[in-house]
């Protein structure tokens, strides 16, 4: 077909009836016989062009406080400016209630500790311990000695007992000559010889005042030779070991004259 020749359209043509006989190129379109006319189509309605949408401004930073004009003094230095006041602090969000806790249970007193002891005096324990010490080395060798030396006590006490009984046997012998007596005599020396070896020896009390240490006064009777309040007779004798009494002499008190002499004057004034 060639340029502005006219194209047949059919009736079931939409397109625009300006338009409708131009083809591609500028070419018309002819109608074409016993065909129907198409409708008009409709026109769309003209839309409005999208607004423009205002750019979003950022957001102003705060402005600095503004300082408060200052007043002129009548005289005197300037005075530095005060310094700006911080931004007040956004109220605090109360926080929740906390949950009470359950009450501890109370604890014990405690008792107040007691008051810690002084640092004793060193040198003055040692002085006292060194005394002591002193004093026990003396006891020590005191009886030690003692010991020795009053060692054989309680065999020379069993002894004297014999000793007594052959002075009694002796005592009332009437011929010395006798040699029997003479036998007793030489055993009885012998006993006096060895207990004097071992310091032992006998004392005499007869005619003495008591002495409470060494005697032991067992009865008092009336004495026409011995003086009141004297030793009259001896029932066993006492022995000294060394300076310690062995055995303690038991002896008889006089009660003096059995006749006192002041009884018979007071009887002869009555």
């Amino acid at each position: 077909m060639e340029n502005g020749a006219r194209v047949p359209v059919s009736a079931n043509d939409n397109r625009d009836p300006r338009t409708a006989n131009t083809l591609p190129g500028g070419a018309r379109q002819t109608a074409v016989p016993g065909a129907r006319p198409a409708a008009a189509p409709e026109k769309p309605a003209p839309q409005e062009p999208p607004k423009a949408q205002k750019p979003v401004e950022p957001p102003k930073a705060p402005e600095p406080p503004k300082e408060p004009p200052k007043t002129e003094t009548p005289a005197g230095p300037a005075k530095d400016p005060e310094p700006p006041k911080k931004p007040e602090e956004p109220p605090k969000v109360p926080e929740p209630p906390k949950t009470q806790e359950p009450p501890k249970p109370q604890e014990p007193e405690k008792k107040p500790e007691p008051a810690k002891p002084q640092e004793p005096d060193w040198k003055d324990l040692y002085a006292r311990l060194l005394a002591d010490f002193d004093n026990f080395k003396k006891r020590t060798a005191r009886d030690r000695e003692d010991t020795y030396r009053y060692a054989e006590a309680e065999i020379l006490k069993d002894i004297l007992p014999a000793v007594d009984n052959l002075a009694l046997a002796l005592s009332n012998t009437k011929n010395n000559k006798d040699p029997f007596v003479k036998g007793v005599w030489l055993v009885y020396d012998t006993f006096l010889s060895a207990l004097k070896e071992h310091g032992a020896e006998p004392f005499d009390s007869i005619g003495k005042p008591l002495d409470t240490e060494r005697m032991e006064a067992i009865a008092q009777i009336p004495s026409e030779t011995v003086a009141e309040g004297l030793v009259s007779n001896e029932v066993k004798r006492g022995w000294m070991l060394k300076d310690k009494v062995l055995r303690a002499a038991q002896v008889v008190m006089s009660a003096g004259p059995l006749n006192k002499p002041a009884d018979s004057d007071a009887a002869q004034g009555s």
